[in-house]
C-alpha cells in the first residue's frame, strides 16, 4: 500500500467519524420562519430514557440540558451566559424537545441538538435555523392588537395574518372562551355551543372559512365587543408552531332595539288612532251646527201674537203657505 492510497483510507476514516458526530452537511438542518410572540418547539424525534443525554445548544452556548428523566436545566440553570431567555424555555422530559415561548428577535439563530445514548453508544447531531421576525416596530404590545368597530347588525370578518396550511389546527376565543375550532381533518369544525366551551350566546352567527380560518360574526350585537384571540398551531415532523393574534372588536349601538321600535310603532297608532277619533267628533259637531241652523225658526208676529214659521232664506212658496193658514184659523 503506498502512501497516496493509505491517506485515502485515513481521509474516508476522518470524514465517517466527522459525519457520525456531525451529521452531514444539508441533511440534518432545519430552517425555520417565525415572528415575534411565537412559540416554538423544536423536536428531537426521539423517546429518551435515564441513559440518554440531550443538550442544546444556542450559538455554541449550552442553553437546556436533560440526562434521562432525573436531571434537567434550563437558562442560566445551565450557563450564567443565558439569562436573555427568562425562564422562556421548556424541555420535555419524555422526548426532549425543546420549547421556546413568546420568542424574540434577539432569539434567531442556530439551534444544535445533541443525543448520546450510552445505551446503543450512538451520538447524533440536528441543527435548527431560526429565524424571528419583527411583528412591528413598536415595543407597545397593544399595537399587535387589530381593531375592529363596526355598527350593531352588521358582520365583521377578522382574518388570520398568516396563510393557513391544510394541517394547521385554528381555534378562536373570547374573552378566553371556546367559540371556534377547526382541525388539520376538514370535517372537523366546530363553532358556538358545538365547542366544548361554546358560548350560546352566539346563536349560530359564526361562519368558520375551513380554507382561511377567518371568523364571521353576523348581526352584532354591543355584547359580541371584546377580546377575540386567535391561536394557530402548526405542526412539522421536526418543529412545531403556535402563534396567537388579538382582535379587540367594539359594537357600537344600532340606534333602538327591536323592542323599542315596536314599542313607538305602537304609540304612533294610538296617537294616529286618536286624531281620526278627535277629527271625527270635531267634523259630526260641526256638521251637526249646520243641520240645526238650516231648521225653521219660529218668531213673534205681530198680527194677534200669532206664529208664523218663516225660512231664513225667504223662500215664497213657505211664507204663502203660512199666510194660508193663518186666513184659515181666523175664519
Amino acid at each position: 500500500m503506498d502512501f497516496r492510497e493509505s491517506g485515502e483510507i485515513m481521509l474516508g476514516f476522518s470524514l465517517t467519524l466527522y459525519f457520525l458526530f456531525h451529521g452531514v452537511s444539508g441533511v440534518d438542518e432545519e430552517y425555520l420562519s417565525v415572528k415575534e410572540g411565537d412559540s416554538v418547539t423544536l423536536h428531537t424525534g426521539v423517546e429518551i430514557n435515564q441513559k440518554d443525554t440531550i443538550r442544546w445548544f444556542l450559538k455554541n452556548t449550552r442553553i437546556a440540558q436533560i440526562i434521562g428523566n432525573i436531571s434537567i436545566c434550563t437558562d442560566v440553570q445551565c450557563n450564567k451566559d443565558t439569562e436573555t431567555f427568562r425562564g422562556r424555555l421548556k424541555l420535555d422530559n419524555k422526548t426532549g424537545s425543546l420549547t421556546i415561548t413568546n420568542i424574540r428577535n434577539t432569539d434567531s439563530g442556530l439551534y444544535e441538538l445533541q443525543i448520546t445514548s450510552r445505551i446503543s453508544n450512538t451520538h447524533s447531531h440536528k441543527t435548527f435555523n431560526v429565524i424571528v421576525s419583527a411583528v412591528c416596530a413598536s415595543d407597545d404590545p397593544a399595537a399587535e392588537h387589530e381593531m375592529k368597530m363596526v355598527k350593531g347588525g352588521e358582520s365583521v370578518t377578522l382574518y388570520p395574518g398568516v396563510v393557513k396550511n391544510p394541517n394547521d389546527v385554528i381555534t378562536w376565543y373570547f374573552n378566553e372562551i371556546l367559540i371556534a375550532e377547526i382541525t388539520g381533518d376538514q370535517s372537523q369544525i366546530c363553532t358556538d355551543d358545538q365547542c366544548i366551551d361554546g358560548d350560546e350566546g352566539f346563536r349560530d352567527r359564526l361562519k368558520l372559512d375551513h380554507q382561511t380560518g377567518s371568523l364571521t360574526i353576523t348581526n352584532t350585537r354591543t355584547t359580541d365587543t371584546g377580546l377575540y384571540k386567535l391561536q394557530i398551531n402548526s405542526s412539522r415532523i421536526s418543529f412545531s408552531i403556535r402563534r396567537i393574534e388579538n382582535f379587540t372588536v367594539t359594537v357600537s349601538g344600532s340606534g333602538l332595539s327591536s323592542g323599542a321600535v315596536a314599542g313607538i310603532c305602537v304609540v304612533v297608532l294610538v296617537v294616529v288612532a286618536a286624531a281620526a277619533a278627535a277629527a271625527g267628533m270635531i267634523y259630526y259637531r260641526k256638521h251637526q251646527a249646520m243641520s240645526c241652523s238650516e231648521k225653521p225658526q219660529l218668531s213673534n208676529q205681530s198680527n194677534g201674537g200669532l206664529y208664523s214659521s218663516v225660512s231664513q232664506n225667504g223662500d215664497p212658496a213657505i211664507v204663502t203657505s203660512q199666510r194660508i193658514m193663518t186666513g184659515i184659523i181666523k175664519d
